[in-house]
């Protein structure tokens, strides 16, 4: 089987231990991240599977219309708004996600909580240019830490908080706070409150049709000068430019933020990335071996159940049905190295 992974900015995917499970099938790494349709139709015009990462990668109907050899995407985390899954269907392309039960994103957001709160990077920044200490740190303990989205994720953010003596309270669905209370966590009494009395304020929403633009400029005014907006999940949950704007007039007076609307982030363009009072990551959050393991892992576990003509892990098992489907499952293309690993074909610059 033909086997294209784009977007590994790290060229890392192939040094995995799981990567070992693509024995026999021909697989095609991809470094670069073009956006741009005909650059993607290019590029995946051989592929009999995908393997994405994320949502680095769109894919639309309208690629789906280029790409006749494709069987299957087979999905690293869920399978949002970036894959047209209707349109999969109707051109006979199967959809798998794979789930992921580790502390990534939680360690990395805790992480950024902490470097924030006593302005770590800057301190050894300064330290670095031959000077001492220029900032006056805040402590956790005592203080209230917000978390709007009680899911896997967050329950790990809230104990953290926790565990350094916060008061943690959740807003969020009603089931949120419903779960967040039988938990023994406090369940903010309405949006405002929550806004204006959290010190550190984490968003864990996933990204949909219902939660794009969720955040407002008005929510983030209402925090205090003193207080810090962290965000590990999507840029796109708040308005667009509301976090940078609200920043800038010191409401919240500090920020930490991991994603971006358009990734990669190159040549520092992204007015964040000038702000004083925010510290930005390059999207660290389920970049970690562990995590990655797990998720290829299962990736690539997606495809050799596909093969063997499994369809309970598919989101879109009626795909099956399709005539290029048929034909493809008669007989797929393989290609063996004389080692034995996987048939490599990398491109570092695309």
């Amino acid at each position: 089987m033909h086997i294209i992974i784009p977007d590994d900015y790290q060229d890392c995917v192939r040094y995995l231990s799981c990567f070992e499970k693509l024995l026999g099938h021909s697989v095609q790494v991809f470094h670069d991240s073009p956006k741009d349709l005909a650059s993607l139709a290019s590029r995946f015009a051989l592929a009999e599977a995908l393997v994405l990462t994320r949502e680095r990668t769109q894919i639309s109907a309208t690629l789906l219309e280029q790409l006749p050899r494709l069987r299957l995407i087979s999905q690293t985390g869920r399978a949002g708004s970036h894959i047209d899954v209707e349109a999969c269907t109707r051109h006979g392309v199967a959809v798998a996600e794979t789930h992921s039960t580790g502390t990534a994103t939680a360690e990395l957001t805790w992480a950024l909580v902490l470097a924030s709160r006593r302005h770590l990077v800057a301190e050894a920044n300064r330290l670095r240019d031959g000077l001492w200490q220029g900032h006056l740190g805040c402590k956790l303990q005592g203080a209230t830490l917000g978390i709007w989205g009680y899911g896997r994720i967050g329950k790990q953010v809230a104990a953290y908080g926790k565990v350094f003596g916060m008061r943690v309270w959740i807003w969020g669905s009603e089931n949120s706070r419903m779960q967040a209370a039988a938990d023994g966590f406090e369940a903010a009494p309405s949006r405002e409150a929550f806004f204006a009395e959290s010190d550190v304020l984490s968003l864990h929403l996933r990204l949909l049709r219902a939660t794009h633009g969720l955040v407002t400029r008005s929510d983030l005014q209402r925090m205090k000068p003193s207080a810090l907006f962290v965000n590990t999940s999507r840029a796109e949950l708040l308005q667009p430019g509301a976090l940078e704007r609200a920043v800038r007039h010191g409401r919240p007076g500090f920020a930490a933020v991991d994603v971006y609307e358009s990734e990669p982030v190159l040549g520092a363009r992204h007015p964040l990335l000038h702000l004083p009072n925010v510290l930005c990551t390059p999207h660290l959050g389920f970049v970690e071996r562990d995590n990655y393991e797990s998720f290829y892992g299962q990736a690539f576990d997606n495809i050799l159940w596909y093969l063997q003509g499994r369809q309970d892990h598919l989101l879109n098992p009626q795909a099956i049905s399709h005539p290029r489907q048929k034909a493809a499952l008669a007989g797929f293309t393989v290609g063996t190295s004389p080692k034995g690993y996987p048939k490599l074909m990398n491109h570092p610059q695309g």
